[in-house]
């Protein structure tokens, strides 16, 4: 089950790359950029701007009488949707979109082919990233291996919240791990994340060792980690690794509010805006100072 694949990909490891959004994820985390990817299970994204006056197309197909139309706009109830997607496919203007489809390893290979040229001048390849990837590990192992034949780099970017004997499946097939460190406090991971941090810094800690490369992504998130005693955990955590490895400062961007809107959902943090070049500036001198390799954007 995914819900994109997202082609010229430049921020998801070496060269130019398409990335493959796997859906379902373990983690809540209340500044989620992609909250279809959360669900396991495919979800109607209604975009109400775009919506034809006049037209009912959807009404008319949808089984569970589960839209209607106000004076403005299309309603959905979603207690009585079952994510068939009959409503999207008849839409004449992608009012009405899917996240989420079943799709098979061979699919997938097929589409990325498309852009096998651009991995193999540019040094690039693909992601598989989400949600996260590695509660499809069967897919997931099988697809790593189907790209691995072909010759393309590979790099599976996780939350890190898995077993540990899924990482050690696929390490044999992945090029690149692109890990995330949200904060070194359980309590807060706990309230911010929906788990605590446990099993995260275990298979970050063992990754560190067993995987080929590795790169650290940290999410700076005013409010929530971008506090010099955070910041300095995490900095002192990264040290303590048995390889040292680069780190990648991702700034909060508010893409997720508007994404949570079209799934129904209510945006966990409305007043959190991204950080500032004060804020930025702090954190980059933070893991600079330390001697730990750090890049900013993306």
């Amino acid at each position: 089950m995914i819900f994109d694949i997202k082609k010229f990909a430049v921020h998801d490891g070496p060269g130019i790359r398409s990335t493959v959004f796997f859906k379902g994820c373990p983690l809540r985390c209340s500044w989620c950029q992609n909250p279809e990817g959360i669900s396991f299970d495919p979800q109607v994204m209604l975009f109400e701007q775009r919506c034809l006056d006049g037209c009912r197309d959807c009404i008319v197909v949808c089984p569970q009488k589960a839209l209607s139309k106000d004076a403005a706009n299309i309603v959905l109830d979603r207690g009585r949707c079952d994510g068939c997607g009959l409503c999207a496919a008849s839409c004449p203007a992608d009012a009405l979109q899917m996240a989420g489809k079943a799709v098979s390893v061979e699919a997938v290979i097929n589409e990325l082919a498309k852009d096998e040229v651009f991995y193999l001048e540019s040094g690039g390849g693909i992601t598989c990233s989400g949600g996260e990837p590695l509660t499809q590990i069967d897919f997931l192992h099988v697809l790593l291996q189907a790209a691995k034949k072909r010759g393309w780099h590979t790099a599976v970017d996780t939350s890190g919240h898995a077993p540990f004997a899924y990482f050690a499946k696929i390490i044999p097939s992945v090029d690149l791990f692109l890990f995330d460190l949200k904060s070194m406090d359980a309590d807060k991971h706990r309230r911010h994340c929906g788990e605590d941090n446990g099993l995260i810094v275990d298979n970050l800690r063992r990754l560190s060792e067993a995987a080929r490369s590795l790169s650290i992504r940290v999410p700076l998130v005013p409010g929530f980690n971008d506090s010099p005693a955070d910041l300095d955990r995490m900095a002192d955590f990264c040290q303590s690794l048995p390889r040292r490895h680069p780190l990648h400062l991702l700034p909060y961007h508010r893409g997720g509010s508007s994404k949570c809107k079209r799934l129904g959902l209510t945006d966990p943090r409305p007043e959190t805006m991204p950080p500032n070049a004060a804020q930025v500036k702090k954190a980059l001198e933070i893991f600079r100072r330390k001697n730990i390799a750090t890049t900013y954007g993306g």
